[in-house]
């Protein structure tokens, strides 16, 4: 498989590259050494930092593949901009004196909604995202608004000794195998074997409703030893409280919209199952998508240009300026970015009027009059529903400087208000923190 744009996922455990096929479905590329299924495994020693594995694991496809031009790298939000920092050195690094590739950061919710959309499963309301990973939980409450997806709710959960790496290595203990490479393909090798999962379902489910009756009952087997329910349903403890903890936490008492689950960890019967016990039905995958690789797979189809994940801030961005009228100044508002056009990492946003920037004074008219505050604020797309961003005390210009007056948001989720002097080549910019998502009773 060789591709101008590629998609990469730099997970604790391996580090997935993945393009379209022939067919148009995403799929992984085999690298040497890639485990099939799971993509090319990460270095115990590397720890939670798998920057040089994923710089290894790309170098190994632009060696056999040539180099892409751009790259939707998934990122998760516990870390977003730091992780998007180390994972662009990483990637630049590889390309050497070549130009880099154009980098596009997607969050693991925007990411799995792309490969939703392609599908045309996508929720029509309200879901959420679980994120079951090696390291971490995380749970993403979406939206629709606008032709985009709000993320209005979102929270983590990353004990120090992993989420899914927690289930691993107490299941490998408890038959004395170290959590490495090899005992990590025993234990897949185990629960793959044919009628694996619905002996385990049985049996956890005895244990259950007996009282731990049925603990010492064996529901694998690796080189002749035995993982019992028990141990099962103690390293499954941990894991089904944490998740409960966060959704517990989203959604604040309100009714449990669809679950989305994704993830290596959601590979794990027992622990959907609780899933959907507690809130119901969960949203399927499109075509029995692997819940390890939805995230990577969605970010796939979006780096090829078949799938929108939806990522736009979705509302309006506009700030307070004054038009002097009959010699009098009068309050107008001036939006600077339509509803659904910021990108997380994208270019600013210029407020225009007929295709031409606008021209703004700033400051004072005279150096000697008081600066007046400038309150930015965001309006849903039908102009119902706002919300006061942030007030700003902008420096004053003798006589009133004239600016182009922008907006950008950074990897990271925070926006900032752009002012641009008319023939000045250095903008100045004035950070306004996160923008709200969630406008009260603003809807689609």
């Amino acid at each position: 498989m060789s591709a101008a744009a590629v998609a990469v996922d730099a997970g604790t455990r391996f580090t997935r590259i993945a393009v379209p096929g022939a067919d148009g479905a995403p799929g992984l590329v085999r690298l040497s050494g890639s485990v099939p299924g799971e993509g090319v495994p990460v270095p115990a020693d590397a720890g939670a930092r798998p920057w040089a594995a994923l710089r290894d694991a790309y170098a190994q496809y632009c060696a056999g593949h040539g180099f892409p031009d751009r790259v939707v790298l998934v990122v998760r939000e516990q870390d977003r901009a730091g992780a998007a920092d180390r994972a662009a050195d990483a990637l630049t690094a590889v390309h050497g004196t070549r130009p880099p590739p154009r980098i596009r950061f997607l969050g693991t919710a925007h990411a799995v909604l792309a490969l939703l959309r392609h599908a045309g499963t996508a929720p029509s309301g309200r879901y959420a995202v679980c994120a079951l990973g090696a390291s971490a939980a995380e749970v993403s409450v979406c939206a629709p608004a606008s032709g985009a997806v709000a993320v209005t709710d979102r929270a983590w959960h990353a004990p120090a000794d992993g989420y899914g790496a927690h289930l691993d290595r107490a299941l490998l203990a408890a038959v004395g195998l170290p959590d490495d490479a090899a005992g990590l393909r025993a234990l897949a090798a185990t629960r793959s074997e044919a009628g694996a999962a619905e002996r385990l379902d049985v049996a956890l489910r005895r244990a259950d409703s007996h009282h731990g009756r049925y603990d010492e009952a064996a529901v694998h087997r690796i080189d002749g030893r035995e993982i019992t329910a028990g141990a099962v349903r103690r390293a499954l403890g941990p894991l089904t409280a944490g998740l409960d903890h966060l959704l517990d936490e989203v959604l604040g008492g309100a009714p449990a919209p669809p679950v989305v689950a994704v993830g290596g960890a959601a590979r794990f019967g027992p622990l959907t199952r609780h899933l959907a016990d507690r809130h119901g039905p969960l949203a399927a995958l499109p075509g029995g998508t692997d819940p390890a690789l939805a995230a990577v797979f969605g970010a796939a189809l979006v780096a090829a240009g078949r799938a929108d994940p939806g990522d736009r801030y979705p509302h309006a961005v506009s700030v307070g300026t004054h038009r002097v009228t009959g010699g009098a100044p009068r309050p107008q508002e001036l939006v600077i970015s339509p509803a659904g056009v910021l990108e997380p990492g994208g270019a600013t946003v210029f407020a225009e009027a007929g295709g031409h920037r606008v021209a703004v004074a700033t400051g004072a008219a005279h150096p000697a009059d008081p600066a007046r505050p400038v309150r930015v604020r965001v309006r849903d797309a039908r102009g119902e529903h706002t919300g006061t961003v942030a007030t700003l005390t902008l420096p004053a210009g003798g006589g009133g400087e004239h600016c182009h007056v922008g907006v950008r948001i950074a990897v990271d989720g925070t926006a900032h208000l752009v002012l641009h002097p008319l023939g000045a080549a250095a903008p100045a910019e004035h950070p306004l923190g996160t923008l709200p998502t969630d406008l009260e009773g603003a809807g689609p």
